[in-house]
């Protein structure tokens, strides 16, 4: 109920055509453009800090400029961009003649803002071979080591950010490849442009990549292209972050999501690949394009957490998913019901949770008709059903409606916290009269609860006021215990309501020597190799049972005075790997990180909030 801000969205464009050819057949030059506007704001969900685009022309003349970029702050971020573009002079100030096109969506995870921290970056130079843009979707768990080696070799980066530090290696890399080619252009006796020509011919961004990529711990995709006109979209190897693609006669396309293509372009889902782990999209200046396995694939760790929240839910298969993520939770939550669907009201909260509902109710539905059926059965045993028997069989119905509604984003500019809190109860509002008070029990179903914020100063209080019977929470995803460190902006352990509950259940049962052996385990290895460490912050939770956990939970999250009880219904770590069996990423649940980066970053965590709260 919490939103949880994800970095980030990328999306771009090769035209395979001349930009005549685009002009005749559509009636614009800047059939790229607006295509990009498309794939952006299609994505908007992914990315509202801000958003970056840029382009190359290769048919720049020399005194032009051929590699263009804009970026903005803010939810409006791409509407301002594209009106910039709109209003320069001429039509496009040279964008509608581009044949590379690349757009980024930003949302923060390291805390940094402001312009400067926006996607895409530039690394400039007069030669158009060494120039690069880069953007990605990801985060590095090993920053400090790629910024070691990169001064080690003698560069001086101006920022201290994971995209700049990859975008000097890379960068650095590139330069080397277009010596590399310049000196077997010498040996052919070339000179001058002659030379310029050949480089530019022969650049192998396969190379850049092969001899950059590998110092990189975490989940990533890039994407960037030269200003002589090689573009590349790559997969970190574990596969954690999503890239899908698609090519036909006149584009080629990347995108962080499947249906943005689809929608954009109008094709059917298979016609869509999956950038795999590991495996680079490339297009040479002359349109030729290859996929490249640039390192060797480290296992499928695919994020559970695009299937559960961050991805559009109009995919084909995520919709599926979901779904079945919310019918899987039918006999849990009807336990804790009683198996009383008379006296049950269905809803969901937020919408990003609508889809699971759907399945929970598909869920129950099976089963209702499975006692219809029964019942049936056996009054036919014994005589022939009248029909108002017949029609009191079939009256029983699962009662569903939209119990809260999220009214207004409060901002304000009142700093005392008890007036903040009570103004973020307001924040969801509630349909008074859509369950019998004292009579009904109140299901309510998330697709994820994380910190449990908004759950404390806002949902419970305003669900209360219905005066359920009883009240049942229940989350399509298990509980949320570790931080992510490849893109998702939870790197903390107090954010978590779990993490919390575990260390008030340790205190309150004598166990608190738990809790010290775990900072001194993690103290212990501080020094290791990342690949020789452990995930000791296991330990903190493994005394206890996800219902123990869930119970405190309750005790954290229930609002001052409110009397309703409350079950909290989780998903099962094996119910999320039946529902999305081609997605096993789970470290934000199991702890299990697939990188030693993000086991490294875990323990550190840990230390941080240990000596923040203890020392």
């Amino acid at each position: 109920m919490e939103p949880l801000k994800h970095e980030c969205g990328v999306a771009m464009i090769r035209l395979l055509k001349p930009i005549s050819y685009y002009k005749e057949k559509y009636g614009t030059s800047t059939y790229g453009l607006n295509k990009l506007y498309l794939l952006m704001e299609k994505q908007h969900n992914r990315g509202q800090e801000g958003a970056g685009i840029a382009c190359t022309n290769l048919s720049a003349q020399p005194g032009e400029e051929y590699m263009l970029r804009e970026r903005a702050l803010g939810s409006g971020a791409i509407t301002e961009i594209f009106k910039a573009i709109g209003n320069s002079s001429p039509l496009g100030g040279g964008w509608e003649g581009a044949q590379i096109l690349m757009g980024h969506l930003r949302y923060s995870t390291t805390g940094k803002s402001g312009l400067a921290h926006v996607h895409p970056f530039m690394r400039r130079n007069n030669w158009r071979a060494k120039n690069l843009c880069l953007c990605g979707n990801f985060n590095l768990t090993n920053v400090d080591e790629v910024f070691n080696h990169i001064t080690a070799k003698g560069q001086h980066p101006r920022i201290y950010n994971d995209t700049y530090i990859m975008l000097e290696l890379m960068g650095h890399r590139l330069d080397r490849e277009s010596e590399r080619i310049y000196e077997m252009a010498r040996q052919k006796g070339l000179e001058g442009t002659h030379i310029t020509h050949y480089i530019e011919d022969h650049i192998d961004i396969a190379n850049v990549l092969r001899t950059s990529t590998p110092m990189f711990d975490g989940g990533y995709v890039l994407c960037g292209f030269t200003g002589s006109g090689e573009m590349f979209a790559m997969r970190d190897p574990w596969g954690i972050r999503p890239a899908f693609w698609y090519q036909d006669e006149e584009v080629l396309v990347v995108a962080s999501e499947r249906p943005v293509i689809q929608t954009t372009f109008a094709v059917e889902a298979d016609n869509i690949h999956e950038l795999q782990a590991g495996e680079a999209l490339t297009v040479h200046k002359n349109g030729t394009v290859a996929l490249t396995q640039i390192l060797s694939p480290r296992g499928n760790h695919a994020c559970s957490f695009e299937r559960i929240y961050f991805s559009r839910g109009s995919d084909r298969d995520i919709y599926r998913e979901r779904k079945a993520l919310g019918e899987q939770l039918a006999e849990s939550v009807n336990a804790a019901i009683g198996g009383d669907l008379e006296h049950t009201v269905f809803s969901y909260i937020p919408n990003t949770a609508e889809v699971a509902f759907y399945g929970l109710l598909d869920g129950f539905k099976k089963q209702l008709n499975e006692q219809k059926a029964e019942q049936l059965f056996q009054l036919m045993q014994t005589h022939q059903p009248t029909k108002e028997e017949i029609r009191g069989i079939l009256h029983n119905y699962i009662r569903s409606e939209k119990v809260a509604i999220k009214d207004i984003k409060l901002r304000t500019f009142i700093t005392e916290s008890d007036q903040r809190n009570d103004l973020a109860a307001h924040v969801y509002d509630i349909t008074y009269g859509s369950l019998k008070a004292h009579e009904d029990n109140l299901v309510i179903i998330d697709d994820s609860i994380v910190r449990g914020t908004t759950l404390r100063e806002s949902i419970l209080r305003i669900l209360d006021r219905l005066h359920p019977k009883k009240i049942v929470l229940v989350s399509s995803c298990p509980q949320v215990r570790y931080p992510d460190y490849y893109g998702i902006d939870m790197s903390h352990m107090d954010e978590f309501i779990a993490f919390r509950a575990a260390i008030e259940l340790h205190i309150e049962r004598g166990s608190w020597q738990t809790i010290h052996d775990v900072y001194h385990q993690c103290i212990t290895q501080r020094h290791l190799p990342a690949e020789q460490m452990q995930n000791y912050v296991k330990a903190i939770y493994a005394p206890f049972t996800p219902e123990d956990i869930s119970q405190k939970m309750l005790d954290l999250l229930r609002p001052d005075g409110m009397t309703t009880p409350v079950q909290l219904v989780y998903q099962s770590l094996e119910g999320l790997h039946r529902a999305c069996p081609h997605h096993p990423g789970d470290w934000y649940f199991s702890g299990d990180y697939p990188t030693p980066g993000g086991v490294k970053q875990v323990n550190q965590a840990f230390i941080n909030w240990y000596e923040q709260n203890y020392k």
